[in-house]
């Protein structure tokens, strides 16, 4: 009872502290390891295991091609260096997640060991070798003998702590505040400058046929005289949209969202635009400004025949001169898709292009803007700090994809523009 209260107190501690607020997928990963470390002492958390438990990954997930838990691990303990620090600088207790391990442990701060001595009464460990249990991922530390009144002080600490950290967030929430991570937070306010809701125009291709008896896309020279139908698009937009409204939702931003077949170029004058899909499917994309240096182009021979290719216009050292998938009758294992930042027709607002070669690179793009590890990769390149700094710019990722899901993305070129 005394190891478990101040281990649930000192966790508590962590997730109401400034360091972690905000980082609700960082908190629930900290509970959780340390609810493990408690209930099954010793037992090593496998990362399949935190994927499917903590962040809802699906039965299939491979780590092997999904980087995500180790990033999130990565993430955690930054915020744990970044908190001991600061604000918890003068913490007796340090809460750890040693590196190549997902076992959580706490220790006491060599400070405070040194000065109390070993074997003190008032709150030394039964293992008199921190230094030596520091250096091993694998030893577990073990726990000080604490009276029950300091128990009950760090749990009464650890709830008022978290009362009021909900208190500051309902207070935030009321005011308006951000409350969304850095990178996301310096990356969208960048882009949306103004007032007014950016729209997202999502593809909205144009087809002949029916679901039943078999779809293609819409052919000016054959299928003149046919019924078009303009109400279909892919699942990577669809869970594109999704992702876009949870981030604008922690960022108190409204957002409006239009098919691509009911767009006018009036909307494009008037409104900053995020467009889904490339210009294959989008095709209001082919009546305003768009890419200039990865342009979308459509293979006409060979066995990618019918893809869409994106084409490196000025390829730099070491950077391919066009992405393609493989041939069309394979199972997709990868996709390309373009994430850019352009000037409008009306040179006050911004168009924010992304899109896949496919429906699922679509989704990668849209992720790729909404996860902090992969904004924060980008701000980084770009050497963006603040909203105002963020510039114009043209990039490429290539995305891992497994069963029809973009399961990891990687930036393999960028651009940025005068």
């Amino acid at each position: 009872m005394t190891e478990r209260a101040q281990f649930q107190a000192e966790i508590e501690k962590l997730v109401a502290s400034r360091a972690l607020h905000g980082s609700e997928s960082l908190c629930k990963l900290l509970r959780y390891l340390g609810r493990q470390e408690l209930e099954h002492p010793g037992s090593a958390v496998k990362e399949y295991q935190i994927a499917t438990e903590v962040f809802g990954r699906q039965a299939d997930f491979d780590p092997q091609l999904d980087s995500m838990v180790r990033v999130q691990a990565g993430r955690l303990r930054t915020k744990l260096a970044e908190y001991y620090n600061t604000e918890g600088a003068t913490d007796r207790i340090l809460v750890e997640l040693p590196k190549g391990s997902y076992a959580v442990a706490f220790h006491e701060r060599a400070s405070a060991t040194s000065a109390h001595g070993n074997g003190s009464a008032a709150g030394t460990w039964a293992n008199d070798s921190v230094e030596s249990s520091r250096a091993s991922a694998k030893r577990r530390f073990l726990v000080p003998v604490m009276s029950l009144a300091l128990i009950a002080a760090l749990a009464t600490i650890g709830w008022l702590l978290w009362t009021r950290r909900q208190s500051d967030v309902s207070a935030a929430n009321a005011a308006g505040a951000i409350s969304a991570p850095t990178p996301i937070r310096i990356f969208w306010k960048g882009f949306v400058r103004g007032p007014e809701e950016p729209w997202v125009i999502f593809s909205n291709a144009a087809f002949v046929g029916r679901p039943n008896t078999g779809m293609r896309y819409y052919d000016a020279a054959k299928d003149a005289k046919s019924p078009i139908l303009d109400h279909y698009t892919g699942v990577g937009e669809v869970l594109a949209v999704h992702s876009l409204d949870i981030v604008f939702g922690e960022m108190h931003q409204a957002l409006r969202v239009k098919r691509g077949s009911l767009f006018s170029l009036d909307d494009a004058k008037n409104n900053d635009l995020i467009f889904m899909g490339s210009p294959s499917e989008n095709l209001t994309l082919l009546e305003i400004p768009s890419t200039t240096e990865f342009v979308f182009k459509k293979v006409t021979t060979g066995p990618q025949e019918g893809n869409v290719e994106i084409v490196n216009v000025h390829p730099a050292k070491g950077e391919a001169d066009k992405y393609v998938l493989g041939p069309s009758n394979t199972s997709l294992a990868e996709d390309y898709a373009v994430v850019a930042l352009v000037k409008g027709i009306n040179p006050e607002h911004w168009e924010l292009i992304l899109a896949g070669t496919t429906t699922i690179g679509t989704q990668a793009a849209v992720e790729y803007v909404t996860r902090e590890n992969y904004l924060d990769e980008l701000l980084k390149r770009m050497n963006v700090t603040q909203p105002g700094e963020l510039k114009p710019f043209e990039a490429v990722i290539h995305v891992k994809v497994a069963r029809g899901v973009p399961v990891e993305s990687s930036l393999v070129a960028l651009r940025v523009l005068n």
